[in-house]
């Protein structure tokens, strides 16, 4: 009997989603992946890897499986659906949230898996988006906001975990100039909190971000399965805003922080 597919969860998003569906349709032809790496081009470590949502793919990837495994174009669709077809600079389901950053006047985000996309390096935003170049620059075009003068920019409150700044992404050399790169953003604007390893929050849940408008209204981005959602209802904002201030109770004060995140970039990531 085929394996389930690997279950969902809101750090995996979409690239689960996808990987799970190339799984079931390889498993319903019965094909392993040696025998669907025969079919394409391309290797069955990197068929795994796309399976396993921990890597992305093309929309050929899709359209290779399809022909293989007879699925009438589903893939295609579905990678069309979740990536927009690789051409637009952000998916579907976030493509309004930029625009309320651009008016924002606080930003809070708590994200526990890597650092945030408004603080990445170039590098890093490339090994994340996995060389999309269109999404690259979307989201390097939206750090704009944090060195414009008028309006001024928004006040950043971000937390996150110790844990984020020690798991690798790249190499060490992009880990170290990510981590100096996000103690160096640090300003009277910009705020940067850790959780120390070892100290229990209640930041399990996935990340989000809240917005507060000069009017003093809120929106705010969760991520979760498949994909993210924007959220402005008054109950979800209630929540959130509470989960925030819960979590960052367990956060070290911002100085102690940007030593502590100085400290690993030169004792973990030094190439």
């Amino acid at each position: 009997m085929p394996q389930r597919p690997k279950r969902l969860t809101p750090s995996s998003g979409p690239l689960d989603l996808f990987g799970s569906e190339v799984r079931r349709y390889r498993q319903l032809a019965e094909l392993s992946l040696a025998q669907l790496a025969d079919k394409i081009p391309f290797a069955a470590s990197t068929i795994g890897e796309v399976e396993r949502g921990e890597t992305g793919c093309d929309r050929v990837f899709a359209e290779e499986c399809d022909r293989v495994l007879d699925t009438r174009e589903a893939l295609a669709h579905l990678h069309d659906g979740l990536f927009d077809g690789r051409s637009a600079a952000f998916p579907k389901w976030f493509e309004d949230w930029p625009d309320v950053e651009l008016q924002a006047e606080v930003l809070r985000i708590y994200e526990p898996i890597v650092v945030t996309g408004l603080l990445q390096t170039p590098s890093i935003a490339e090994i994340l988006l996995y060389g999309d170049q269109a999404k690259v620059a979307g989201r390097l075009e939206r750090q704009a906001i944090l060195l414009r003068e008028e309006p001024p920019p928004p006040r950043v409150v971000y937390v996150l975990p110790e844990r984020v700044l020690r798991s690798r992404t790249g190499s060490a050399e992009v880990m170290r100039e990510q981590l100096l790169h996000l103690a160096d953003a640090v300003s009277p604007s910009v705020s940067v909190q850790v959780i120390p390893d070892g100290e229990p929050h209640p930041g399990n849940s996935g990340a989000f971000m809240i917005a507060t408008l000069p009017s003093g209204e809120q929106a705010a981005y969760t991520e979760g399965e498949p994909h993210g959602i924007m959220r402005d209802s008054r109950s979800d904002l209630e929540k959130l805003n509470r989960r925030f201030t819960d979590i960052s109770t367990y956060a070290l004060p911002a100085s102690m922080s940007v030593a502590l995140i100085r400290e690993i970039a030169e004792e973990a990531w030094k190439p």
